[in-house]
């Protein structure tokens, strides 16, 4: 039975993914900082089946402890400090947790057992003011935030110990990915529990920055299987997952207070606070090669994953509001 180490496990990715690999028969170890502060809200469902192991990112030696004590075969590395805006007000702490913490996973694995695989979240803000349309594997990198500054490191390093110690090491250059799980701090999932508030009476307004920046959003709960065939194939490499189209922010807004009966213009009001010190306009990616070599595709389109988030924010708020009753 191989067995799969996760860091960020409470997270959005990281409890698609436990679920998964518990589904094809891991024995799955996830990895959390020793807090009094910890949600495992999103995998209470399968805490159970999980087994857990105290470290911290910015803690080589409880990295180093955690491999030797329960030999993972695999490891994915999803934790980070991943919110964009965060990182303009949080640079340093940014560079340490999304950067420097890479190197620390991959020195560990190179030091207790350099056979382990190793998959690394990439991520499409590293294109950040691109340089093509579509962005692929080889579109070079112009972060405009200090998290795609972390993340163009994180790969980069993640590459240069795949070369440098012939480590099975491969990134996903994974683009926007949403679900019901995604942190209340993103648009995505701000639109649709905002959108949910408003039909049940409990909000009016929606504020919200620039609606015209657009993304390549897909389904989370898709792109979790694209990690796994990374690790699962004879040579390491990088991959650009994302579904190929892309969309507004001001589309995400109309899906989602339209599948309410409500029209968005409405209700959400454009504040200034939330725009992005230097703003990615224009995110689109090419998941060719993921095609051609993992097999991987996404199978959610755009209308179902807004669609599905609203709905999960309704039902949400809904069952609140019986509980107060």
């Amino acid at each position: 039975m191989p067995k799969a180490l996760i860091t960020g496990i409470t997270g959005q990715d990281g409890s698609y993914l436990a679920e998964a690999l518990l589904q094809k028969g891991y024995d799955v170890v996830g990895m959390v900082r020793r807090s009094s502060t910890v949600n495992y809200e999103r995998i209470a469902h399968i805490q159970g089946s999980i087994e857990f192991v105290n470290g911290d990112l910015l803690d080589q030696v409880s990295l180093i402890d955690a491999i030797k004590i329960h030999e993972p075969d695999e490891i994915y590395n999803l934790a980070a400090q991943s919110f964009v805006q965060t990182s303009f007000g949080q640079p340093v702490l940014t560079g340490e947790t999304t950067a420097l913490s890479v190197t620390r996973m991959l020195d560990a694995i190179r030091i207790v057992n350099p056979q382990i695989r190793f998959y690394q979240a990439s991520s499409s803000e590293m294109f950040g003011k691109v340089a093509e349309v579509p962005q692929t594997e080889s579109t070079p990198f112009y972060p405009r935030s200090p998290y795609g500054v972390a993340k163009v490191y994180g790969h980069w390093i993640t590459v240069n110990y795949r070369e440098s110690y012939n480590l099975h090491a491969s990134s996903g250059i994974l683009f926007n990915h949403e679900s019901p799980r995604r942190g209340l701090e993103f648009v995505t999932r701000k639109i649709s529990y905002g959108a949910a508030s408003i039909k049940l009476g409990l909000e009016e307004k929606l504020s919200l920055g620039n609606l015209d920046a657009k993304r390549d959003w897909g389904f989370a709960g898709d792109y979790v299987e694209a990690m796994w065939k990374m690790l699962q194939q004879e040579e390491p490499d990088d991959y650009v997952i994302c579904s190929g189209m892309t969309h507004s922010v001001r589309e995400f807004c109309d899906l989602a207070f339209s599948h309410l009966e409500l029209n968005y213009e409405d209700h959400v009001v454009v504040d200034e606070q939330f725009f992005r010190p230097a703003e990615v306009d224009l995110l689109v990616g090419d998941y060719g090669k993921a095609k051609n070599v993992l097999s991987w595709e996404p199978s959610t389109s755009f209308k179902d994953l807004v669609t599905m988030m609203v709905e999960a924010d309704l039902a949400l708020l809904e069952g609140r509001l019986k509980g107060l009753a």
